[in-house]
């Protein structure tokens, strides 16, 4: 084996240097210096030594490695995710986020509506107020200010309505006492309604004594009053919810009368 010793190899334009041949180790000593590699790859065992290289602002050991990718934001959940037409903030957890992001409602329909303000919590809690003015299901989209950004894979948020109260608040009327059969009727508009109480009178046996349908909202007794014999008012109040679990509260009342022989409702 041959063994050539050179201080310096210097290439003119135009010219090739060629050292070794195939199967051939050439060692060069300290090592290259102001050459670029044009084509071809080299392994990372082939890459030795203390030095480092830069890549994207990340610092690499030779014969190291890095992930290189854009750091995007996630989407986990929002609370709500079901809120009505008026002005609403909307808690949006995930990842990645980076003070302060925008953020959009993006109705299935296509229409865009920006967050009136969101508030930065932290890198994986941000607060953004809607203000929906259209029913449906809404995607939400949030950007970072270095333009990542991400979109939820699914309508997170629904805008609906609230129940409405059809039956006026108040008296739903005079019942004589140890009355049995139908009382009053409430209503309310919404999508699948249903009802119930949230006192603990109307339904209470030792007090009204009455049942409420949950489904048509009629109030019903077998004995109303129970086992009171003296006239007395019942206030109570009802719960609407709708499909999408808004609710609607009313109060209400009814009163008993004993003095009035062989009577039923009086209104």
């Amino acid at each position: 084996m041959s063994e050539i010793k050179v201080n310096a190899l210097k290439k003119y334009d135009g010219s090739t240097i060629t050292i070794g041949e195939g199967g051939d180790t050439v060692t060069i000593t300290p090592g290259i210096v102001g050459t670029t590699i044009t084509s071809g790859t080299v392994a990372n065992a082939r890459l030795v030594g203390s030095g480092a290289i830069t890549i994207n602002g990340s610092a690499v050991s030779l014969g190291g490695s890095v992930s290189i990718g854009e750091t995007k934001p996630t989407i986990g959940s929002i609370s709500p995710t079901v809120i009505t037409n008026d002005s609403t903030a909307v808690t949006i957890t995930g990842t990645n986020y980076v003070s302060i992001p925008t953020v959009d409602a993006i109705s299935t329909t296509g229409a865009i509506v920006a967050a009136s303000a969101v508030s930065f919590k932290s890198a994986t809690v941000i607060v953004a107020t809607l203000t929906l003015p259209i029913d449906g299901t809404y995607f939400i989209r949030i950007e970072n200010n270095d333009g990542n950004a991400v979109r939820s894979n699914t309508a997170l948020l629904t805008v609906s309505d609230n129940p409405v109260w059809t039956t006026n608040s108040g008296s739903l009327g005079t019942i004589a006492g140890n009355f049995s059969g139908t009382v009053a009727t409430v209503a309310a508009s919404g999508e699948s309604v249903t009802f119930s109480e949230t006192t603990s009178v109307l339904t209470n046996a030792s007090q009204a004594n009455c049942s409420l349908n949950s489904s048509t909202g009629v109030i019903t007794t077998s004995d109303f009053g129970g086992s009171s014999t003296s006239a007395t008012t019942y206030n109570f109040t009802l719960r609407a919810t709708d499909s999408q679990g808004q609710t609607a509260d009313r109060a209400f009342s009814l009163t008993s009368l004993y003095d009035i022989a062989n009577s039923g409702r009086f209104d």
